[in-house]
């Protein structure tokens, strides 16, 4: 399998790997700096719209996040060339940041006015550490304010996602085999597909599941930005 991997997806990867490692080793240190949180958070870095994309929260989200990389990004490399692969995939990553904290400010902007001043101080200086012990407020405003601002968002899935419109995008009609799934399915419905399910889980407040959908959303929507770009640059883009 990794003969076949292009040289830019490969180092993507590899330093994927090599965050997910520095995070079981030296966590969690290592993951409050380099995870994605609010730039209103005590915990924002300057760095982390960038790290946060090479940060994972577990095996199962790394192994899905990279094996998608792998089959599409290596596809859609051999297309593009390196330079152009590696500015989509870090538009899409970061579109998907901003997007992601947009949604969370309009949020908290609802939860603030049910808030006095003296409560979302509280939440400012106290409420990252009362997260780290798996506990949070009692009040249910102030413990939906500091999900909101301490709870950090890390993941390749937002360029994934953009990485996945791009291959729909450009190659409508290729047969994907999905498993489990006993029909080849076209690219393109795949696509558009996965993006409903998407919209659907970003606006279900009772799913509950802990996922950025809205993150995904926007790597979707800044690869579909980039390639209308590309696509007016020249009219052969890819």
């Amino acid at each position: 399998m990794f003969p076949k991997v292009t040289p830019l997806v490969k180092n993507i990867l590899i330093i994927n790997v090599l965050m997910f490692l520095a995070t079981m080793v030296i966590a969690p240190w290592w993951k409050d700096q380099m995870a994605g949180f609010f730039i209103l958070s005590k915990q924002f870095g300057p760095w982390q719209p960038v790290s946060s994309m090479f940060m994972h929260g577990g095996f199962n989200h790394i192994l899905f996040n990279m094996f998608g990389v792998f089959i599409f990004g290596s596809n859609l490399e051999r297309v593009w060339g390196a330079k152009r692969f590696l500015i989509f995939y870090m538009f899409t990553g970061l579109g998907a940041f901003a997007l992601h904290y947009a949604v969370v400010y309009l949020q908290m902007t609802q939860v603030q006015d049910l808030l006095t001043d003296a409560q979302m101080q509280e939440v400012f200086e106290n409420g990252y550490a009362i997260l780290q012990k798996n506990q949070n407020y009692s009040q249910y405003e102030m413990a939906q304010y500091n999900r909101l601002l301490n709870v950090p968002v890390v993941g390749a899935s937002g360029a994934l996602f953009g990485l996945l419109f791009a291959f729909g995008y450009l190659f409508p009609n290729t047969n994907l085999y999905l498993m489990f799934f006993p029909f080849p399915i076209k690219a393109k419905y795949f696509v558009i597909g996965y993006g409903l399910i998407e919209l659907y889980m970003a606006f279900d407040t009772s799913s509950g599941d802990n996922v950025a959908h809205f993150a995904h959303l926007g790597g979707m929507l800044f690869g579909f930005i980039l390639l209308k770009k590309w696509q007016r640059d020249q009219e052969n883009f890819y």
